[in-house]
């Protein structure tokens, strides 16, 4: 007779999770993924966060016109992110983007000027009020602390 062991009693109650351990030729168990809304005036440094997140090459990146979707892998999960330019003509545009987000992130250029980060301020409020996003989770990543002029995050 074959003494039973406790790993084939796991496996016994659990085959699908032994199958995977033993074989490792099932499917990877599904990621799950988050759709986000990445916002921030013109030269904030949108687009080279997401090219560095997606380990994306940052030379020559142009700012967008319009909206890009990027989708971003981590581990245990994968961010689904709408990318929308920054130039004031586009900024009117950004809530009709805003549905089915389900967090935020506004990116803010830490060396701007005092007019654009007043600008940036504006902006930041009027997403906070939004109702289609004042509830979601919200990033604000002050970029480019690299520069003399960045100010700190206070």
């Amino acid at each position: 007779k074959r003494k039973l062991t406790s790993s084939f009693c796991f496996c016994f109650a659990l085959p699908w999770q032994c199958f995977r351990a033993l074989c490792c030729k099932g499917p990877p168990p599904p990621r799950p993924e988050y759709d986000l809304v990445c916002i921030g005036l013109s030269g904030s440094g949108k687009t080279s966060l997401l090219s560095q997140l997606c380990s994306e090459s940052s030379e020559n990146i142009v700012s967008t016109t319009g909206f890009s979707i990027k989708a971003v892998p981590f581990q245990n999960a994968i961010l689904n992110v709408k990318e929308l330019g920054g130039a004031d003509n586009i900024r009117k545009y950004w809530s009709r983007y805003y549905q089915g987000s389900q967090g935020v992130i506004f990116v803010l250029d830490s060396a701007s000027s005092e007019d654009d980060l007043e600008t940036a301020r504006n902006e930041l409020h009027s997403a906070l009020q939004h109702p289609q996003l004042c509830t979601l989770p919200f990033l604000i990543l002050a970029n480019h602390q690299d520069k003399p002029a960045a100010r700190s995050v206070q």
